[in-house]
């Protein structure tokens, strides 16, 4: 885990390098708790050292034209596309979820992944390979919890949003929901709902309009 700033650092420089327009660089200790003060800006000085002192990133395309980028441009296209007509062969996204496919193929991608790591055959710096000798660095980090006076807090803070706009939010979750059925542009309605409507709110509207997705066993 000590070695994930690493990783995103690479991840957001092959980023910047191909023109993202938007980045966000993930604290080390994230998966297993709320970031600390220390892991945060760590992970904030990635993005600042990449813009601030790594001359690289300040040229345009630097690996355009490189054999190896358009190769591996092809070849993530034609996967791309592969699993597009995968999904379309089983009736779009919907029809695909029904049969389980797309989770089918997370957890075969997963084990594929794990038995690489076990066996060797993928090697991840500190996991499988060069690993610490003097066993695991891994320090004990007391997962954040909210206290109930936090708790307490937030929820008063969603009650006072919802008195507030309790005039404009019926309106809107209407309009949504109209959106939905005709087909429109929902998207549109949405960034107007979200300045009136809290999110249960809107999640609400939506399930009475399309239904609540339930995995078929």
């Amino acid at each position: 885990m000590d070695f994930n700033d690493i990783r995103t650092t690479l991840q957001a420089l092959i980023a910047i390098y191909d023109n993202c327009n938007s980045l966000h660089t993930n604290a080390y200790n994230e998966a297993i708790t709320t970031p600390t003060d220390e892991s945060v800006r760590r992970a904030m000085a990635i993005q600042l050292i990449i813009n601030r002192e790594w001359g690289v990133a300040r040229n345009e395309n630097p690996n355009q034209g490189a054999f190896v980028i358009d190769e591996l441009t092809d070849l993530v296209e034609e996967a791309v596309l592969k699993e597009f007509e995968a999904l379309a062969s089983r009736g779009g996204v919907l029809g695909a979820m029904e049969t389980g496919y797309q989770r089918g193929k997370i957890q075969e991608e997963s084990l594929y992944y794990e038995h690489k790591k076990h066996d060797g055959s993928l090697p991840v710096i500190g996991v499988n390979t060069f690993l610490n000798p003097k066993g695991s660095a891994q320090q004990e980090i007391e997962l954040a919890r909210s206290t109930e006076v936090e708790k307490q807090s937030q929820i008063q803070r969603l009650r006072d949003f919802q008195a507030r706009h309790a005039g404009q939010s019926a309106a809107l979750q209407e309009k949504l929901k109209q959106t939905v059925i005709d087909n429109g542009n929902v998207f549109a309605v949405l960034v107007d709902a979200v300045k009136v409507c809290s999110l249960g709110q809107i999640t609400s509207a939506l399930y009475e309009v399309g239904g609540q997705y339930r995995r078929s066993m």
